[in-house]
């Protein structure tokens, strides 16, 4: 017995590793998919400059470099769903700790064992009725999709309205899971589910089934809503159904298993106390999730008052009371005494408190590789003593780009805390001006297709740009032309267009470079390379994110020998 609730127990553990490790598109090592950013509502059009005029009058001269097209990031859509779907499962998992669901797992099965004769005929109600679960989860993520749509889910990701709105939904959840008030729905919708699950048959266990959701909507509404936010956020089609489907699975197993097995259901722990705590544990980690949407409306729209530190401070504070709770020396209103500390608390204490303890040096600017990808970028940190020591220690012959430009670029007010210039990288942030430096520099241009709310884009910046022999590759052999997709710096007037790609206006300056991605390399993946020559012509396939500093290199080498080779 002591066994099996301490497995349970660790579950909150494997749920906070996922949410701040295993993201959707993220890979530990090789190459990952990368984040994308929805271009619904956006209007696409070829950017004209000189260089495409020139790249025209060549067409016919010779065929295009880049031999084959480069493959939409949609072609991966399967592994995102596949995410999608543990973390509805492990979301599944969690929910069925809360006190509103555990306690009536025993008595659940009780009812159908008593009620169904044999036991077959039990096992087959129980099975009915967790299938009926799957059905009404699943109807959930449906009617979210059929109602929003494919296209508005994709564009979630950048919305700021949507990422605010999500951040404040996610702190009413854990303000709720904390115990200052309940969500809940209607009684009266949880009486007539009740009345009509006397009825008999497939349409009493449905109803049956119904009651379940509604009841227990106060412990699984805030998972269901993160989850539907994580899935939505994603911009697949299937995302929030899929997302669902799996935490409806996780629900409805355990019905199913101790309906087959009734006598297993003395091995179950006792209801008590520790079902409250693993409630607190999930407010916490919601909380915790929440400043991350915060945090990608305050680079989208340039507030430039949630940087890096904060976030970290604030999430240092949040694990830490998370762990001292752990350990009871917290408590809310509504917890019951801690007479000792159990094992599992302790362990999952232990995990918490050494997670706040490597933050720490975050503060002063520690790169934090494993969670990086999640932060603010390390530009928009104020009190930095790593990175200028670190990226100049034995490399003071090259700690900035040598390019000889001298004039004002182009946007650098609006992009004075992108993570390139905390790197030394003398980038622009304009395409044109970008080929016309290269031009007068004899140098190739690196085209990085980033956003402010990719999460992809910064492991790149974090883990393979700070490579050393990336780094100096970067500074003095490129000119850089960093291209925001997501950045909501309204175009002025006269700049503003109508896009012949799609036939809508373009008003901000990330819809233009997302309208020159999509029309011109057939994709709106971010981080997404581009190596091109001073006339704009590609010179070596395009490749997204890939965490083999080695790869990186051959790629960069390969447009560096292209270069010099069409200058021959």
């Amino acid at each position: 017995m002591k066994l099996f609730k301490s497995a349970l127990f660790l579950v909150p553990a494997i749920f906070l590793a996922f949410l701040l490790i295993a993201k959707p598109g993220q890979a530990a090592q090789g190459k990952s998919k990368p984040d994308t950013v929805s271009t619904s509502g956006i209007d696409f059009t070829p950017i004209p400059t000189a260089a495409d005029s020139i790249a025209a009058a060549k067409a016919m001269a010779k065929p295009p470099v880049l031999t084959k097209p480069v493959v939409n990031s949609k072609a991966k859509e399967h592994k995102t769903l596949w995410q999608i779907f543990i973390a509805g499962f492990i979301g599944g998992f969690a929910a069925l700790l809360m006190p509103c669901i555990f306690p009536m797992l025993p008595l659940t099965v009780s009812f159908f064992t008593k009620k169904g004769g044999t036991k077959a005929k039990a096992a087959g109600q129980a099975s009915l009725y967790g299938l009926s679960i799957i059905v009404i989860y699943v109807l959930v993520g449906l009617v979210i999709t059929l109602i929003f749509g494919s296209d508005a889910l994709n564009a979630l990701s950048t919305n700021g309205i949507f990422n605010f709105f999500f951040f404040l939904l996610l702190i009413v959840f854990g303000i709720s899971f904390l115990g200052a008030f309940e969500i809940t729905l209607p009684n009266s919708l949880a009486n007539k589910l009740d009345q009509n699950s006397d009825k008999g048959g497939l349409t009493g266990l449905f109803f049956m089934a119904a009651t379940l959701v509604v009841v227990s909507f106060s412990c699984t509404g805030p998972i269901i809503g993160t989850l539907l936010v994580e899935a939505a956020s994603k911009g697949e089609r299937l995302g929030p159904a899929i997302g669902m489907f799996g935490f409806s699975l996780a629900l409805a197993i355990p019905f199913t298993l101790f309906a087959l097995f009734p006598s297993a259901l003395k091995s179950l722990p006792k209801s008590g106390g520790w079902l409250n705590s693993v409630k607190v544990v999930l407010g916490l980690l919601e909380l915790a999730f929440a400043l991350k949407f915060l945090s990608n409306v305050d680079l989208a729209y340039h507030w430039n008052w949630f940087d890096r530190e904060i976030f970290l401070a604030l999430w240092i504070v949040i694990f830490a009371v998370m762990g001292f709770y752990l350990l009871g020396k917290l408590k809310f209103s509504h917890d019951s005494d801690v007479s000792y500390v159990s094992v599992p608390r302790t362990f999952l204490a232990i995990i918490v408190l050494s997670f706040v303890v490597y933050m720490i040096p975050g503060m002063w600017g520690a790169p934090l590789k494993s969670i990086s990808a999640f932060l603010p970028p390390s530009s928009t940190q104020d009190f930095d003593l790593y990175t200028s020591a670190q990226l100049n220690a034995g490399n003071s012959s090259s700690t900035a780009s040598t390019t000889g430009f001298k004039g004002v670029k182009k946007y650098e007010a609006v992009f004075h805390r992108a993570p390139s210039s905390k790197l030394g990288l003398e980038a622009f942030y304009d395409y044109d001006q970008a080929l016309q430096v290269a031009k007068t520099e004899g140098k190739p241009v690196l085209i990085d297709f980033t956003g402010w709310n990719c999460v992809n884009c910064r492991k790149m910046e974090s883990t393979i740009w700070t490579n050393p022999e990336v780094l100096k590759l970067l500074r003095n052999k490129f000119i850089m032309a960093e291209l925001y997709v997501d950045d909501k710096t309204e175009l002025d007037k006269a700049d503003q267009f109508t896009s012949t790609y799609s036939g809508k206006k373009i008003t901000t300056l990330g819809g233009k470079w997302s309208d020159f991605q999509a029309s011109k390399f057939n994709t709106n993946s971010q981080p997404f390379y581009v190596i091109v020559n001073s006339n704009g012509d590609v010179l070596v396939t395009p490749q997204g994110a890939d965490y083999d500093a080695g790869n990186y290199i051959s790629f960069l080498n390969s447009g560096i020998s292209q270069s010099n080779n069409r200058v021959k």
